[in-house]
């Protein structure tokens, strides 16, 4: 990766979790004896990552207990819960100077592939975008972002269900909220984020809509697997993560 800083990560782990029936911050839950955000640092490890910064926000210290001993390891404080992408705001101060790729990934997603992130990691170093997005050909997308390209295959934006056509429906390729930034560009587009949504939210998912009108170059790889797919909102979710984690 000439010219660039090495990569770096921003975890989201900000989470309560309250359909999961504990009072632990969701990222802590655990699923085969370890904590679920666990294994989405062993994968960015895996991968080549070097810092991680984690956004905490209910129960913090708990978090920071947890994960505090690992050398390579930040925390930025969201206090409110204002979105994803007001999460990665947070950590404006903690990735500054970076010059070079940042991954952002959800906490509550065990399954991520180290293999994943390391593609990504190597398209964007070939490649030098400003962002690509990890995604999936998932077998029944119902309720996920539909990635939309153009007829020649370049990506054009993320479409949320909701908002979907039913052609749009039927795309197979969806968004699975992993995503590689140039640090800077991230940090550029990120002041220009607004609320402007019925829940009053900054979402990380318009992030690459604002590079794209920066006319930057934004792509989208469908490199994550179907197992990828399996992120943790509920009880019934944290069952069949446990049961892939056993029988991987």
């Amino acid at each position: 990766m000439s010219n660039q800083d090495a990569p770096i990560a921003i975890v989201l782990a900000a989470g309560k979790g309250t359909r999961m029936k504990s009072e632990l911050p969701k990222v802590l839950c655990e699923a085969a004896g370890r904590p679920l955000v666990s294994y989405v640092i062993d994968s960015l490890r895996k991968a080549g990552v070097g810092k991680i910064v984690s956004v905490v926000g209910y129960r913090a210290d708990l978090v920071k207990e947890t994960l505090g001993s690992d050398p390579d390891m930040e925390f930025a404080l969201q206090e409110e819960q204002l979105g994803t992408g007001h999460a990665v705001m947070m950590c404006r101060e903690a990735v500054a100077n970076h010059n070079g790729p940042v991954v952002v990934v959800a906490g509550d997603s065990p399954m991520l592939q180290a293999d994943s992130i390391a593609a990504l990691l190597k398209d964007f170093a070939a490649t030098q975008p400003a962002c690509i997005l990890g995604t999936l050909i998932h077998d029944n997308p119902t309720g996920l972002g539909r990635i939309v390209r153009d007829a020649d295959d370049n990506f054009t934006g993320i479409v949320e269900e909701k908002d979907a056509t039913e052609d749009q429906k039927a795309i197979a390729e969806v968004n699975m909220s992993t995503y590689v930034f140039d640090c800077q560009k991230m940090l550029s587009a990120l002041d220009r984020l607004t609320d402007n949504n019925r829940q009053k939210e900054y979402y990380i998912t318009d992030v690459p809509g604002i590079l794209l009108s920066d006319k930057e170059d934004v792509r989208a790889l469908p490199v994550l697997k179907p197992i990828e797919a399996l992120s943790v909102n509920t009880v019934e979710h944290l069952k069949a993560v446990e049961e892939a984690l056993q029988n991987s």
